[in-house]
């Protein structure tokens, strides 16, 4: 029970002053939301450390004491920030893959996911990355903040292989870890390449990294053919500089 809870329970307050009440807090949630989105994206393209109340009440027109009193304090609004973060991480790549059977369907599903949100992140950025860039040299509630979020979706691919590795589909002496730590390589090795290097065809080069990651610790067993993990060709829009989980 909220506080706001307690405290309306026991002073029982009239029916419309209870309405108001509701209502009051209602409208301050869509305003935090508000708040929280329009930082997301501004995370997105100047960072985590770029991020501050004046900026922000700046960007959504609100006043410094108005963003102030939805968060307390520049570290709060950076931690709410990676929470949302995550939070849409999990619903756009984790949750759809789920649908997938066990094993080897379910982790291409993740993979296949995870790059279709690479593809629209080499436009905006990514925040774990950008993020790790600010914060892999400092101690604080915002650097365990990001790890937190990072190793919990990694341990998510992880239980992936796992099951992949119990469903028969990966070699019986496959090393998970390797597998995720490979996997991941894949994921870093593109953001580098294409948004920062602008290379044309990292998004192919790395769906194929996947695809011989897959064959290097098959079970060979011929249980499940792997279809390509390649997505649907997403044009990397920025190339005109180039021209180039346990159920």
């Amino acid at each position: 029970m909220t506080v706001v809870e307690l405290s309306t329970k026991t002073s029982r307050p009239a029916s419309g002053d209870g309405a108001r009440e509701g209502r009051a807090l209602h409208k301050g949630q869509q305003t935090k939301l508000v708040i929280i989105d329009a930082a997301l994206g501004l995370a997105a393209e100047i960072g985590l450390e770029g991020l501050s109340i004046g900026v922000l009440a700046e960007v959504t027109r609100m006043s410094k004491s108005g963003v102030f009193a939805h968060f307390g304090s520049r570290e709060e609004l950076q931690i709410s920030v990676i929470r949302e973060y995550f939070h849409r991480f999990e619903q756009e790549i984790f949750y759809p893959a789920l649908k997938a059977p066990r094993g080897l369907p379910r982790l291409q599903a993740l993979f296949a996911n995870w790059m279709k949100r690479v593809t629209v992140e080499l436009q905006s950025g990514c925040i774990f990355i950008s993020g790790a860039s600010d914060f892999d040299d400092r101690t604080g509630p915002v650097r365990d903040a990001l790890a937190s979020s990072v190793k919990t979706w990694l341990s998510a691919v992880l239980r992936a292989v796992v099951q992949a590795k119990e469903e028969g589909h990966l070699s019986s002496d496959a090393d998970e870890r390797q597998i995720v730590f490979e996997i991941h390589s894949l994921i870093l090795g593109v953001h580098y390449e294409a948004r920062f290097l602008k290379t044309p065809g990292s998004i192919e080069r790395a769906n194929k990294g996947f695809d011989h990651i897959l064959a290097r610790y098959g079970s060979g067993a011929g249980t499940v053919k792997a279809p390509s993990s390649k997505v649907a060709t997403v044009k990397n829009t920025r190339k005109s500089s180039t021209k180039s989980t346990k159920e």
